[in-house]
């Protein structure tokens, strides 16, 4: 086709049409994506700048660390009160799978571990996931409970449906996109009776006051931009979403932090931080 032919407006036009909807579509493609995945790359990215102070007890993470006493209790106790019943008083949860969706560095995965649990734990960030592995190394008995995947949940579902005791997400609805989808896929790796432990930060003005301006601006208990509260979400609205997900709510425990000594305790508030812990109904219920 000659030069001239091609100048015709007709076959600009054309061109132009096939152009803006190949944009269009290219567009949409994306949008669908991003429907598709719970993977909040600013999160993910921010995170993972500390993945060599992961462990460091007084440093960034230190609030997570201390953390730890009051959400090992929050899921061993939950377990018990679905009839898991511990054989040893060292291994409550001997024998039981626990699947660790956003787990970091490993700050809850390897206490668990330590309790008997086989824990996986996932996340997309590959730092921290070698950061968890490294560490894992230092207690060869601790090692062999664990496995880690730098894989997200709405990918590590498709081959481990109803396959896990009970689901942990602990500071991390927070950080993702998609809360819906987070939990559908949360839910699915459940067997059915299985439980699914969550803690995060309250959608409110105290937590804005108290979990952005005064942590992260005033006190630097943890760095600035980790948090963004237009992410954060009730527990009517987490009760809710498990509920169309064929969960029935537990409990749900308000949680304080104390920065003079370092310390969290159960609050009957759950204005700022609390925990949620809901039960997978089983079919024939």
């Amino acid at each position: 086709m000659n030069i001239l032919k091609l100048l015709h407006p007709r076959f600009i036009s054309t061109g132009i049409i096939r152009n803006r909807l190949t944009a269009q579509a290219d567009q949409l493609d994306k949008a669908a994506a991003a429907k598709r995945s719970t993977v909040d790359i600013v999160s993910v990215e921010h995170l993972s700048k500390f993945s060599d102070k992961w462990w460091d007890i007084n440093g960034e993470m230190r609030p997570l660390h201390a953390l730890n006493p009051l959400r090992v209790q929050f899921v061993r106790d939950g377990l018990a009160n679905t009839g898991i019943v511990a054989e040893s008083p060292y291994l409550p949860l001997e024998g039981v799978k626990i699947l660790d969706v956003g787990c970091g560095g490993g700050l809850l995965t390897e206490p668990l571990a330590r309790i008997g649990a086989n824990v996986t734990g996932i996340d997309v960030s590959p730092e921290l996931i070698m950061t968890a592995q490294e560490h894992a190394k230092l207690d060869a008995t601790v090692e062999r409970k664990l496995n880690y995947f730098r894989t997200s949940v709405e990918d590590f579902v498709q081959d481990n449906k109803e396959t896990y005791n009970a689901v942990v997400a602990s500071e991390v609805i927070e950080h993702v996109e998609n809360k819906d989808l987070f939990l559908k896929c949360c839910v699915d790796i459940l067997k059915p009776g299985g439980s699914i432990f969550l803690t995060t930060m309250n959608k409110t003005l105290p937590s804005w006051l108290g979990g952005i301006i005064a942590a992260e601006h005033v006190l630097k208990l943890v760095p600035t931009g980790t948090h963004d509260w237009n992410k954060f979400i009730s527990p009517t609205e987490i009760q809710r979403l498990l509920e169309t997900c064929g969960c029935k709510t537990y409990l749900i425990h308000g949680m304080f932090y104390n920065p003079l000594k370092n310390e969290w305790s159960w609050a009957a508030s759950t204005a700022i931080n609390y925990a949620l812990h809901a039960v997978k109904r089983r079919e024939q219920q």
